[in-house]
């Protein structure tokens, strides 16, 4: 099932079940909780994240190609950090450039994994039982925060904006996290394209050695890495600039575009 959260004609909030573009099979109830699918079909007036992040928890150098690229060895455990909340937005809305950061903002087009229920020390063969769905991200970065500026990357990687998600989150058991072509298209030319099957760590892997660290709440999302093909990785860099649109594309899941504008 393909999950959209959006705004109908009249500004309500709602979560649907996806028919098309423009309409959902109106979703009574709580997606952590318990929930039921009407018959009601209504119109979608504004997409939407299709959930609001208790916490964002990220995977840097998971794929292989892409650590080569960086230059740096295949890591012997998830490198972890953090995006705060804030910097979620929705399909179609735009990536702002940071009056403070402007010049070095990146692409990384990622899966996305949402937790549905309380992990705690869970078993690598039982953790695709605490997922409730799957949905796109784009891991924007401000890689001269990242790499010079910051001794950390909690700013380089939280601006606002600075986490587009959706379009929308598919919830089906039955498909494999670890078989799945991404890529990332930069005003129409392919700038990242590979497979979740060169994660280093794969998406069981990665929810169970989180769970040993901390919780994972309900809404807790967990980006999972981004493939070769980064900005900064290229020569000459490419970074983003106003008036470019990025999108991330995720087999059996969907495309996820923003624009992208100069910000405050």
């Amino acid at each position: 099932m393909k999950v959209v959260r959006f705004e109908d004609e009249v500004g309500r909030i709602c979560w649907g079940e996806m028919l098309d573009e423009a309409r959902a099979r109106l979703i009574q109830g709580d997606l952590f909780s318990r929930y039921e699918v009407t018959t009601e079909a209504i119109e979608i007036h504004r997409l939407l994240t299709p959930v609001e992040p208790v916490s964002i928890i990220a995977i840097g150098l998971n794929y292989r190609r892409h650590a080569e690229e960086a230059g740096t060895k295949i890591p012997d455990h998830p490198a972890i950090f953090a995006k705060l909340t804030t910097s979620v937005t929705a399909p179609s809305d735009p990536i702002q450039l940071p009056a403070d950061a402007p010049d070095e903002v990146d692409y990384e087009g990622e899966l996305a994994v949402v937790i549905g229920k309380s992990a705690r020390r869970v078993a690598e063969a039982e953790a695709l039982n605490y997922v409730l769905g799957y949905t796109c991200a784009n891991d924007v970065s401000a890689r001269d925060c990242q790499f010079r500026r910051d001794v950390q990357w909690t700013r380089a990687k939280s601006f606002d904006t600075f986490c587009p998600l959706g379009p929308c989150l598919v919830m089906d058991p039955a498909i494999n996290p670890n078989a799945l072509a991404i890529r990332t298209v930069l005003n129409g030319r392919v700038m990242q394209d590979s497979n979740t099957a060169d994660m280093v760590f794969s998406v069981p892997k990665l929810i169970s050695y989180l769970s040993h660290q901390f919780t994972l709440l309900p809404g807790t999302l967990i980006l999972t890495g981004t493939p070769q093909g980064v900005g900064y990785a290229r020569k000459p860099p490419v970074y983003l600039r106003p008036g470019d649109t990025v999108q991330v594309e995720i087999a059996r899941i969907g495309k996820l575009s923003n624009p992208v504008q100069t910000g405050r």
